[in-house]
């Protein structure tokens, strides 16, 4: 049996009665154990199981980061049924469509938005002539219609057989771009990215992680909270993120999983120093692109060299920065070489040629942890993947000769100029060198001659002053005219997703018209 609960089970210690999770935000801290975990999940499974679902129907979450979140997820895993988290932030138009597109058969949501979420799925139910699911509620205090309505039921359960090839998960996609996609995740491409992980990351039997991503996405959900739970390490648990908190409790683990926005926001916090990281042995960032000078910046005050890894909600981790000495070095400014049993390729978009080595091209993936496609997107998955079924990411990269991989960017954010292409990053990189620069994001936007124009948009550092005459003359000696910015925006922060992306379709829907009339 491949269930990814089983298997994930079969990591807990063999002492149940050790702690599992702390709460580190919570007075005083709440403690549970790894039975906790186990008997708290079978009473859920044991509910769902009570009203007679079908086979691997989507139960939604759309809930606060707590354990009892935790032990709904597994116990969706347990009874055979497909998770489907997602960001508190959505909205009701948002929730709307999540809840016609996936025909959930249980709703799980905040106990502040019980009555509305009710409203919201029974209008959406007879608008599409669906059933309407079970509305419950979980709070982030232990409250909720779920945690009584699980209260009475067995605290054992036994756990539903699954296939390698069942469906665990639907991560919906940002749908930064047109309609979401629910990526379709299986138990095999979880467990086998889990383990993979697992090895790669060299986990260590005292490890201790701490965690304090949101658990609605691939990187806090099955990258930090599999590796832990399958390797029975404990978790140093955290519902929000505090740097300074953060920073305090890194003397009392051993692993930290972030998106580079909380690195930096460690760095500003004065208590981060090689005493406070004394203990750590891993600390690893991805969900976005690690800026070099953070990268510097973090070794040069800790000590510890950050492991950068890639991956995507289609396909969970894909390559990764060696973490033992012996298979290489942290390569800054890479994500590393393929993991085991991934195969990456980069080739030409419009060929389908690979590409030399050092060659910028279209990023390529296969492997047992790809997923099977979009839900109930037929026509969307024969797009994504090539005819000998490799999977197109929509990113832009190269290959080392040694086989270490650089984002370039999205395939979606390339700009084509006076039909010449401009890669984002690349200018981005150059900007980001330049004195008084913070961070920069680069977009195209419609020009009336170019078709496209390349646009800049700039966080200056915390009391410098930026001109973007000055900048655009600086970059004309460094890199081509046609990538060079025809204009440059200084704002106060970049629009960023709760994973730390730079939101790129909103810079463009709010630069539009910077070339219009008056600025050709």
């Amino acid at each position: 049996m491949t269930n990814l609960y089983a298997a994930l089970w079969r990591g807990f210690p063999a002492d149940l009665g050790r702690i599992a999770i702390e709460t580190a935000d919570t007075a005083p801290a709440r403690l549970y154990t790894w039975r906790d975990l186990d008997r708290a999940s079978s009473r859920i499974a044991n509910w769902l199981d009570s009203l007679a679902l079908a086979p691997r129907s989507r139960i939604v979450a759309q809930t606060g980061k707590s354990v009892e979140a935790v032990m709904l997820y597994l116990a969706v895993l347990r009874a055979g049924h497909v998770h489907v988290p997602l960001n508190t932030a959505y909205q009701a138009a948002e929730m709307a469509y999540f809840v016609a597109d996936a025909e959930p058969a249980v709703v799980v949501c905040a106990p502040r938005q019980l009555d509305a979420m009710r409203d919201l799925v029974a209008k959406s139910a007879g608008d599409h002539g669906l059933a309407c699911p079970h509305v419950v509620s979980l709070g982030d205090d232990i409250t909720g219609t779920l945690l009584d309505s699980a209260a009475p039921f067995p605290d054992t359960h036994r756990v539903a057989a699954a296939a390698a090839d069942d469906l665990a998960v639907i991560v919906y996609t940002s749908g930064t771009t047109g309609r979401s996609k629910g990526a379709m995740l299986s138990h095999g491409n979880l467990l086998s990215n889990a383990r993979t992980l697992r090895s790669f990351w060299d986990w260590k039997p005292d490890d201790v992680l701490l965690h304090a991503l949101p658990i609605f996405h691939v990187h806090g959900l099955f990258v930090a909270l599999h590796g832990a739970l399958l390797n029975g390490s404990r978790i140093v648990w955290f519902s929000k993120f505090d740097a300074r908190d953060v920073v305090a409790q890194l003397r009392d683990a051993t692993v930290f999983m972030g998106v580079p926005t909380l690195y930096v926001r460690m760095l500003a916090e004065p208590t981060l120093d090689r005493a406070a990281c004394a203990r750590m042995r891993l600390f690893i960032s991805g969900s976005a692109p690690l800026l070099v000078e953070t990268f510097d910046a973090w070794t040069a005050r800790t000590g510890h060299v950050i492991l950068e890894r890639y991956g995507m909600s289609e396909t969970v981790m894909l390559t990764s920065n060696p973490c033992r000495p012996e298979r290489g070095e942290r390569r800054r400014g890479t994500v590393g070489p393929a993991l085991p049993e991934v195969a990456v390729r980069t080739v030409d978009a419009a060929t389908g040629t690979p590409c030399a080595c050092d060659e910028t091209g279209s990023v390529e993936v296969r492997g047992p942890n790809v997923f099977a496609g979009y839900w109930r997107m037929p026509g969307k998955t024969k797009d994504e993947f090539t005819a000998d079924g490799w999977f197109r990411t929509g990113d832009v990269g190269r290959l080392s000769d040694d086989g270490y991989l650089t984002i370039v960017g999205r395939s979606k954010d390339l700009v084509i100029t006076g039909g010449y292409n401009v890669y984002p990053a690349e200018v981005e990189g150059f900007l980001n060198e330049m004195p008084g620069v913070a961070e920069s994001a680069v977009i195209g936007v419609p020009h009336p001659d170019f078709g496209e124009g390349v646009v800049a948009v700039i966080v200056a550092r915390p009391g410098a002053k930026v001109d973007g005459a000055t900048l655009i003359a600086a970059l004309k000696s460094h890199i081509a005219a046609f990538k060079v910015p025809k204009h440059v925006e200084v704002v106060g922060e970049l629009p960023r997703n709760a994973m730390g992306k730079v939101q790129k379709n909103v810079l463009r829907e709010r630069h539009a018209a910077a070339f219009g009339p008056a600025r050709r």
